[in-house]
């Protein structure tokens, strides 16, 4: 039967269209490329940008992860995923070793992404100044000028207040030394896996109309300051209670019977997929 949609639901000069965003903001690490952002049959704030790179980019042999907020099974990306093989009957899959494009929203994948592999963050707000310049023309010409001490002044500002850099999130990065980017609301825990980078790292904001990009093997710095320097959230004696991992960044849960704080792997097939291999170095050690 004929399917009601073109292959990946977009026709092929909207595709086109997003596809030379993508190559202008691959060639321009950093910067914000402004484009025509479509209609989905998805609201806005729930991860447009970040579907219509998919949606441009996908083809019928790419295999697709979708994770929301470390999570396989949400109910947005649960969705996405559903749109996405819907209309192109590609396979999905949970282990992000197999997955040729992932897309994610407020996570990195905890285990190193791959040569060849593309990343698609899907953001909510896109200007890293939006928040000391309201003014969308002053902050391209602020850009224009890489004048970023306002960037700076914020963070200034926590350590005032603080005594530390307090962001919990989306804390604002520079990018081969040029352009300060805002990372989507990925926790501070994740900054480090975008610099060098082997895969392609796609950032999409529906809402705002804007694509950019980091290339592989691309630097990416977290601003801070040298009496300050950048510190990512501590997981120091904390351990997962399902798989064991001390290494990764975890969700804290009260158990309700003690009320003591027991942790877990955000990132739940990572978690999943090393528990499996626990359980079944155990059974292999126990066996006769």
């Amino acid at each position: 039967m004929k399917s009601l949609y073109n292959f990946a639901f977009f026709d092929e000069g909207s595709k086109r269209e997003v596809r030379r965003a993508i190559l202008k903001a691959v060639a321009i690490p950093g910067y914000q490329v402004p484009f025509a952002s479509r209609e989905m049959p998805i609201a806005r704030g729930w991860g447009t940008g970040g579907l219509q790179l998919t949606l441009s980019l996908v083809g019928r042999d790419d295999v697709l992860k979708v994770i929301d907020q470390g999570a396989d099974e949400s109910v947005n990306a649960v969705s996405i995923k559903r749109l996405v093989t819907g209309t192109t009957g590609i396979r999905a899959t949970e282990d992000a070793r197999e997955a040729t494009i992932i897309q994610s929203r407020h996570r990195i994948p905890e285990l190193p992404l791959a040569r060849g592999q593309i990343l698609v963050l899907q953001v909510p707000m896109p200007e890293p100044l939006r928040f000391v310049e309201p003014s969308e023309y002053a902050t391209k010409r602020l850009h224009a000028e890489k004048e970023y001490s306002g960037a700076y002044l914020a963070l200034f500002e926590e350590i005032m207040k603080y005594g530390r850099v307090a962001t919990g999130a989306d804390h604002p990065v520079a990018v081969n030394d040029r352009y300060v980017m805002a990372p989507s609301p990925i926790p501070r825990f994740d900054n480090p896996k975008m610099d060098s980078s082997r895969a392609l790292i796609l950032l999409g904001a529906g809402r705002e109309k804007k694509i950019y990009a980091v290339p592989p093997f691309t630097k990416v710095a977290s601003l801070d300051f040298e009496d300050h320097p950048f510190e990512v959230e501590s997981v120091e004696g904390r351990k997962c209670r399902k798989c064991g991992a001390e290494d990764v960044f975890m969700d804290e849960i009260v158990d309700e019977a003690s009320g003591e704080a027991e942790y877990q792997c955000n990132d739940t097939s990572f978690c999943s997929a090393r528990a499996g291999a626990r359980a079944g170095a155990v059974d292999a050690a126990g066996a006769p």
